[in-house]
């Protein structure tokens, strides 16, 4: 699954904008970056998005409401706030030949009444497929942190790689934004049952999973000069070194580097938990990560959209940032600029060559 485009009618500060996610061919475009200052819209794109998804298409985070007006008349498309989201289901239906609109509810995204109601009947199907698993999606909130508490290793299978498909990001609450327990769960499960015989799950199977966080871990952290070393095994804490030096806990990495492992550790999870014995390294799936630059100097804000397609190359990658370094770092099509016009309060998006100009 990918995203190919967003449609947005006043919502936040958007009154009507549109934002492309494919490219000149309508394919995915997989490395995606939001840039803007502060209170353009940056956090409510990426609500709107988790919230309008096979699965999961809800009003949740995003103001929602219909609001008729004289000028717009009834059953136009125009009349409605909503958000409208084209997804490319691909290797969750690769016989799809066209995307997938999925739309807030009690809104019509198309104008016409059948073609509305097709819609509605299409969503309302893969609604129901979407809770046998695939679909994997992410959303990493700006408000990202890590308190200290020991691994929890009891019922891994059932908190490490749980398919949450239904479970809203909350990407505007620093309470439900502690990483830390699910990045450790993440990392030890996946060291855990790569080494432990299983009867329920193919053991080859497992071994990819261990594989592939190790490998995807270490991808990222080798923008920060370090390694993943594994877990301890008096506490199964994961271990970090830098260079090859003595090995420390997660606790005590800088900052800089824990938000690194968080990026790669939960896109794996969520991998595995879509596509169980699918290695997380060729399989498809969103991951939206809410200003992701926080805490990184500029040699990573530099690197990072590189080592994250890198890393998971058939994800796409969907980053906000105020940081013009990670925009710069990428090719101009890949970024989206959001700005907020001088003599309004309107908030327009700038593509291209536009989306370079300060």
């Amino acid at each position: 699954m990918h995203l190919l485009g967003v449609r947005i009618l006043q919502v936040g500060p958007f009154e009507k904008v549109a934002f492309p996610f494919a490219d000149e061919q309508g394919r995915a475009r997989l490395i995606n970056v939001v840039h803007g200052a502060g209170g353009v819209g940056k956090t409510t794109l990426l609500q709107a998005i988790a919230a309008t998804r096979p699965g999961h298409a809800v009003s949740a985070g995003v103001a929602v409401r219909e609001t008729l007006t004289e000028s717009r008349p009834q059953g136009s498309p125009e009349a409605l706030k909503h958000v409208a989201c084209d997804w490319f289901l691909g290797d969750d239906d690769p016989e799809r030949p066209h995307p997938l609109r999925v739309a807030s509810p009690s809104t019509q995204a198309f104008g016409h009444d059948d073609a509305e109601t097709a819609r509605r009947r299409e969503q309302a199907f893969y609604d129901k497929v979407a809770q046998k698993g695939g679909f994997a999606f992410l959303a990493i909130a700006s408000s990202r942190w890590f308190s200290r508490q020991p691994v929890t290793v009891m019922s891994l299978a059932r908190s490490a790689v749980r398919h949450e498909l239904r479970a809203s990001p909350g990407l505007d609450d620093a309470a439900r934004a502690d990483l830390a327990r699910d990045v450790k769960q993440a990392l030890a499960y996946a060291e855990i049952a790569a080494r432990l015989p299983s009867a329920s799950a193919p053991r080859t199977g497992l071994v990819m999973l261990g594989e592939a966080m190790r490998d995807v871990v270490g991808t990222l952290l080798s923008l920060a000069q370090l390694s993943y070393v594994g877990l301890d095994p008096a506490s199964f804490e994961p271990m970090f070194s830098a260079h090859g030096g003595s090995a420390v806990p997660f606790d005590l990495l800088p900052s800089r580097a824990r938000h690194l492992v968080a990026f790669g550790a939960l896109a794996v999870r969520a991998l595995w938990a879509a596509y169980p014995g699918v290695d997380p390294r060729h399989a498809e799936g969103v991951v939206l990560i809410d200003e992701a630059c926080l805490h990184q100097d500029p040699p990573v804000q530099a690197g990072l959209a590189a080592a994250l397609h890198a890393a998971l190359p058939r994800v796409q990658w969907i980053l906000t940032t105020s940081s013009p370094i990670l925009a710069a770092s990428c090719d101009a099509r890949e970024v989206l600029a959001l700005r907020r016009l001088p003599d309004s309060h309107r908030v327009e998006l700038f593509l291209g060559a536009e989306a370079r100009t300060h």
